[in-house]
């Protein structure tokens, strides 16, 4: 009987982690496609601006970046963790370590002219597909989870500093930068501040962590 009952919890609690996760994936997909949406956006800013305004008041207004900084290092870390706990990393090494091989082998094979060896690489290619495909699947499904923190905080820096044009920061070789300003195209300081500060919090992350080998 106990056993029983530990089989049906058991399953009860798998069922919940499996719909939870849906559900988890399911939002988050949705704000990736409703991102594109400028009504949604703004609403979206001004929403997590409510979140964010104590915090605001905390560093202020012109420590701008300060709160920027604060966004990428919240990010990175959630997304570090999102990775290292959905990516089978072991898998992912072996099917690049296998095309690596793979795309050697075709290549000696095409300059030797051996159609017979090459017509075996077709007919492995077509398993490694198998594994190329699971592997997408595996780097799209953190993309989703990602996003259910990484949109709003964005769209809140966005909507933010469309509303204080006069904040600025001093860039290195540069000078000092509205963050309003563009770079090129429709990337501006305060975005290519946001990205550089992201990208060595979370490399620094990635190898306190070990994800991926970095």
């Amino acid at each position: 009987m106990k056993k029983l009952v530990w089989i049906a919890l058991a399953q009860s609690s798998s069922n919940l982690k499996r719909n939870l996760d849906y559900l988890l994936l399911a939002f988050g997909i949705s704000l990736m496609v409703f991102a594109v949406i400028s009504d949604f956006r703004q609403s979206l800013g001004e929403f997590v601006g409510l979140l964010m305004n104590p915090l605001v008041a905390l560093v202020g207004q012109e420590n701008f970046h300060i709160l920027l900084f604060i966004m990428a290092a919240i990010t990175a870390l959630y997304a570090s963790l999102i990775q290292k706990y959905t990516i089978d990393w072991d898998l992912m090494r072996r099917t690049q370590e296998r095309m690596k091989a793979f795309q050697k082998e075709f290549r000696e094979a095409q300059l030797s002219q051996n159609n017979y060896k090459l017509k075996q690489l077709e007919e492995q290619r077509s398993e490694m597909m198998g594994d190329q495909m699971e592997m997408s699947k595996q780097q799209f499904k953190p993309m989703a989870y990602i996003s259910i923190i990484s949109l709003p905080l964005f769209m809140w820096a966005y909507y933010y500093i469309s509303g204080h044009t006069g904040a600025t920061m001093v860039f290195p070789f540069i000078g000092e930068m509205e963050l309003v300003k563009t770079v090129i195209g429709p990337i501006q300081f305060w975005i290519l501040w946001y990205f550089i500060t992201s990208l060595a919090i979370s490399q620094l992350i990635r190898k306190a962590l070990n994800i991926g080998g970095a």
